[in-house]
């Protein structure tokens, strides 16, 4: 059996529809990856196509069957069983270029001969609206020098639509083991804080210009569809929370500042979300939880509220009256339209 360079986890619902296109992509590395596809407690044929796929391919894939416990669980499973080098979350209705993993398993390779592995690769990713024949790339360029290693002192500047979300994330399996990341069940939007916690533990970043990922866009149910999230409004305010938690800034602070002005700006555009899709729902209750969050922010000290209020672009989306309410929801639906996020 060939060492393996990949583990890719595909957390798999009732994912029988799509979740081939994912794992014919995967399947373009070869045997130099692993792929663990669970099952988590699904009640179509998923089960029965990871089966199928472990049979045939004994030395590549590995089906995996658990009550349901939501994706979080998925990825917790996953990372527990991973013999890769390095690790990377591929959500079932996603797929890789198949061309350019080829490329990022060549450029793996050749680093661990020569004993010079990152502890994190960024890679690009599309918004894909498959159904719609769009896409939108989003790049690295001006952040990271292609095919250079790089530290969190030495890197660029981020602009205002750019994050390390999970997609654009491979990370050393080791590095995240020793971060302590574990995402909790049951709960929607928990690629925030698998994205985040393992930052500061991450010492070497290599950037590869390739468009890797197709983050797929247009099914009605989908978690980041606009009535859907409202609908999960009170997840993605514990995930918030839980990101605000997740490292030590005062001493992130100290020790990388620009790592910190980052995780400070990723907290923020998460506030944003939540904030403005309260003001969509604009109940009475969602107003009050408006608030409650904000104030959850300004008792965690160490100047992050003030940073968040008035620092950072969530400042925009915390304005008072009706007048703000109106300004924070046109600036919203512009910026939708731009970057065609949902």
């Amino acid at each position: 059996m060939k060492e393996k360079l990949i583990t890719f986890a595909v957390p798999c619902y009732n994912s029988q529809d799509y979740m081939q296109r994912c794992l014919r992509s995967l399947m373009a590395g070869g045997e130099e990856v692993e792929i663990i596809v669970i099952d988590d407690g699904s009640t179509d044929r998923t089960g029965e196509i990871a089966d199928r796929y472990a049979k045939k391919y004994p030395e590549t894939v590995r089906a995996v069957h658990q009550k349901n416990g939501g994706h979080g669980a998925g990825v917790n499973k996953g990372l527990s069983l991973a013999a890769g080098e390095y690790f990377k979350v591929v959500d079932s209705d996603d797929w890789l270029d198949e061309e350019d993993l080829k490329k990022l398993l060549t450029e793996i390779r050749k680093r661990k001969r020569q004993g010079a592995l990152a502890d994190l690769i960024i890679c690009n990713y599309l918004y894909d609206h498959l159904y719609e024949g769009k896409q939108k790339r989003m790049g690295y360029e001006n952040v990271f020098r292609d095919g250079k290693v790089c530290t969190w002192d030495t890197i660029g500047k981020f602009h205002p639509s750019q994050y390390l979300v999970m997609h654009a994330q491979i990370c050393r399996t080791e590095v995240l083991r020793r971060s302590g990341v574990r995402l909790p069940r049951h709960t929607f939007y928990v690629d925030n804080l698998f994205a985040n916690q393992p930052l500061p533990f991450v010492k070497t970043i290599l950037y590869l210009d390739l468009d890797l990922y197709h983050y797929f866009l247009g099914r009605e149910d989908q978690s980041v569809n606009e009535q859907v999230l409202m609908k999960r409004i009170d997840q993605q305010i514990l995930v918030t929370k839980m990101v605000s938690g997740c490292a030590d800034l005062k001493q992130v602070q100290k020790e990388h500042p620009k790592l910190a002005d980052y995780l400070v700006r990723n907290l923020s555009i998460m506030m944003s979300i939540s904030s403005i899709h309260l003001l969509l729902i604009g109940t009475e209750e969602a107003m009050e939880k408006r608030n409650e969050l904000w104030e959850y922010m300004r008792r965690r000290g160490n100047g992050l509220y003030r940073k968040l209020r008035f620092g950072t672009v969530s400042g925009f989306t915390y304005l008072p009256g009706k007048a703000g309410t109106a300004l924070t929801l046109a600036g919203y639906r512009l910026a939708k339209q731009c970057y065609h996020f949902n």
